[in-house]
């Protein structure tokens, strides 16, 4: 789970509370406590929810005091402030970005993260963050330097709705006859009660899409806003229940910083603690000398914590993108960076931070011209489109060197061919001594997958309905059928070319993290029942059995955590579970006498192929992983369950994928995986002679 504090509008209330500077230096604080990796601070991403309380009770605020001094909104002016202290830091940022991207990561990662620059210019990168995280095909891609600018998009989304609504119910509130605080109080309760709901019933259903979405977090920037409503009622407070108020709500901060983890389904109910906290430190220093001795104000005011929150912003821009940069250059074999490197590029950002904050914030919010109309629309277009051309550039310069590189024609890309009948005797399953012209050319390898992805049939976890495309000879006698996860998927390109080749028509049934087996599972992180699963198979096995299929290919990933009797299944038994599973779901086709056919899962290489060889190019053998580990990592669960349902055949090609001692990353041409653990569908469609001369070995069709 990533989370990051969100832009909190720097704008004050109308009079300048230091205690809320102070808040945000608490925030931020624990965020970069947490992406650093500092020990005990699990749940520092909560810090993300106290901006957006701070964020919606400073904005509602304005909108509020605006509204009765004047009886209206210029909205205009408030668009205008908003352009103003937002967009050129965050240009600058996006700018840079590019830069280290260009610099410092490998040209693998370029085009994700470009996608990710453009879609951050355009504060929509929320979203596209939440469709990555369903994605079974993202679930294994380093983090985005930019992906802390969700957040930034979540609060810009608000801006541009929240006005609209005050506007609409400064009108209702006229006719009802209402006052303006009671009539924005129902406005927000209709927000805010759906969200909460909603925010609670998705974390539980899918949790990674949850933690993103806008509609998840709209609660709690309404939360800040209500506090706005009733604050004149609590500067009466008695002086002891402020400051008992006040520290309670830190202590409540502190507690879910401490004690949460990535494991806590979030946001949902669990995200009451920290927004509630947040709106008890607001509540609490609303009251005059709120910062005396003995309160919570006291430490906030306190002037280490007013500068960090004065500099919040701009440290909170800087630090993610070094983070990321820093983990590509210095993290371990595991892929993680030692927390105290963390902590030290945290420190680094501190420097472009405090440049940006002096050479762009300050003297962008002191300039009143900047909030006339045509120097507004001037600074929204060069701060959205300038982020967007360096992306576009870098980008062409990609295209240019992948032109260049002169991939070896489609042709001439042997792939397993090139291995022949004795793969494991071939040289050609030795790596290269150095990395060639390739196909797919190393730039490009990761998006070389299955014709289901970009056909749209490969389902996501939301999913339950199946849908399928038809690949080989439509309206062909002889039907089959591709059933299962990102595993089976891999398959496709090689099924296709059998079944052109034997005028078949193929069907695929595919879906993000599901396998063919009829045992519950959990998925996400944190983890939930994935229920869309469980219902989806349900109904392809009704399909498979009745939809008049020949032969049925299956095949699975072996990472799935498995309930049975209510408890979490671990090691063996989980194996073993995973086994009988696939046993039971196979043996319900063959008793319906369709044949089937288990491909067994392809080595777990645990490298990531094509980086590994953008950065290695003088060095393939570098990127080749021991074949022996690579198959345990994968498991056996196929084999073992073809001997609980006899009738089931198993066919293993993976003697033409891992032929050697070592997995190479390049055979024939061709590079072999395009992440980890996925076949490149150029290489898959190589195997496709030896998948179906194993067919015909087993009877399952004639030679």
């Amino acid at each position: 789970m990533t989370a990051e504090p969100t832009a909190a509008d720097q704008t004050v209330p109308a009079h300048h509370r230091d205690d809320i500077q102070g808040l945000r230096a608490v925030a931020v604080l624990l965020v970069l406590a947490y992406h650093a990796g500092v020990p005990g601070v699990r749940g520092g991403f909560v810090g993300v929810d106290v901006f957006f309380v701070i964020s919606g009770f400073l904005i509602t605020g304005l909108v509020v005091r605006e509204v009765e001094r004047t009886g209206r909104l210029d909205l205009r002016r408030f668009y205008a402030r908003r352009i103003r202290r937002l967009l050129p830091a965050t240009a600058v940022v996006l700018v840079g970005t590019v830069v280290l991207t260009a610099v410092a990561l490998p040209v693998t990662r370029w085009e994700s993260v470009l996608r990710d620059v453009v879609a951050s210019a355009l504060y929509v990168v929320n979203w596209r963050l939440a469709a990555q995280s369903v994605d079974y095909l993202a679930s294994e891609q380093a983090s985005s330097p930019v992906q802390h600018f969700w957040s930034l998009a979540v609060e810009e989304q608000f801006y541009v709705v929240w006005p609209l609504v005050v506007i609409a119910v400064v009108a209702l509130h006229r006719r009802l006859g209402w006052t303006l605080r009671r009539a924005l109080a129902v406005g927000l309760a209709l927000i805010a009660v759906p969200s909460l709901w909603w925010s609670a019933h998705h974390t539980a259903s899918s949790p990674a899409q949850a933690y993103f979405v806008t509609t998840t977090r709209l609660w709690e920037l309404a939360a800040g806003a209500f506090l706005v409503l009733v604050l004149h009622r609590l500067r009466g407070l008695p002086a002891s229940l402020a400051r008992g108020l006040g520290w309670l709500g830190l202590g409540g901060i502190a507690v879910s910083a401490l004690v949460y983890t990535s494991a806590t389904p979030f946001p949902g109910l669990a995200a009451l603690l920290p927004v509630l906290s947040t709106v008890a430190v607001l509540a609490a220093g609303s009251r005059p000398h709120a910062g005396g001795a003995g309160g919570a104000g006291w430490f906030l005011t306190w002037r280490p914590m007013r500068q960090v929150g004065d500099l919040s912003y701009s440290l909170y821009l800087w630090h993610w993108p070094l983070v990321v940069v820093g983990t590509a250059v210095f993290a371990g074999e595991d892929g993680r960076l030692w927390w105290v490197v963390g902590v030290l590029l945290v420190c680094t950002s501190v420097v472009p931070a405090w440049l940006t904050h002096v050479v762009v914030e300050r003297p962008v919010h002191g300039a009143r011209q900047f909030l006339r109309g045509p120097v507004v629309l001037a600074t929204l277009l060069t701060c959205t489109l300038v982020p967007v051309a360096g992306a576009v550039a870098l980008q062409l310069d990609l295209d240019r060197r992948t032109e260049r590189s002169a991939a070896v024609p489609a042709g001439e890309a042997l792939g397993a061919l090139a291995l022949g009948e004795e793969p494991t005797t071939s040289p050609a399953g030795e790596a290269p001594a150095r990395l060639g012209p390739t196909t797919p050319d190393v730039t490009r390898a990761v998006d070389d997958n299955s014709a289901v992805y970009t056909d749209g049939c490969h389902q996501d976890q939301e999913q339950t309905e199946p849908v399928s495309c038809t690949y080989g000879v439509p309206g062909a006698a002889t039907k089959v059928a591709l059933v299962g996860d990102s595993h089976a998927a891999q398959w496709q390109p090689a099924l296709e070319a059998v079944a052109v080749a034997r005028g078949w028509q193929l069907d695929t049934y595919t879906k993000s993290a599901c396998s063919f087996f009829d045992v519950d599972v959990l998925i996400g992180d944190p983890a939930a029942p994935y229920t869309s699963c469980s219902g989806w198979n349900e109904e392809v096995s009704e399909v498979l059995t009745t939809g008049g299929y020949g032969i049925v290919f299956t095949s699975g990933s072996n990472r799935y955590t498995m309930q049975e009797d209510g408890g979490t299944l671990t090691g063996a038994a989980a194996d073993e579970a995973l086994a009988r599973s696939y046993a039971r779901s196979w043996t319900v086709l063959t008793d319906a006498g369709v044949d089937v056919v288990a491909l067994a899962n392809t080595p777990w290489v645990g490298i990531d192929v094509p980086e590994c060889l953008a950065v290695n190019p003088s060095d393939p053998a570098g990127c080749a992983a021991d074949r022996d580990e690579a198959l345990t990592a994968s498991g056996a669960e196929q084999a073992v369950a073809a001997r609980l349902a006899p009738a089931a055949h198993l066919v293993d090609l993976n003697d033409w994928i891992c032929p050697r001692a070592t997995c190479s990353p390049v055979i024939g041409g061709v590079i072999t995986f395009r992440d980890s653990h996925h076949l490149t569908a150029t290489y898959s469609r190589s195997l496709s002679p030896f998948l179906d001369a194993d067919l015909v070995r087993q009877g399952v069709v004639d030679g």
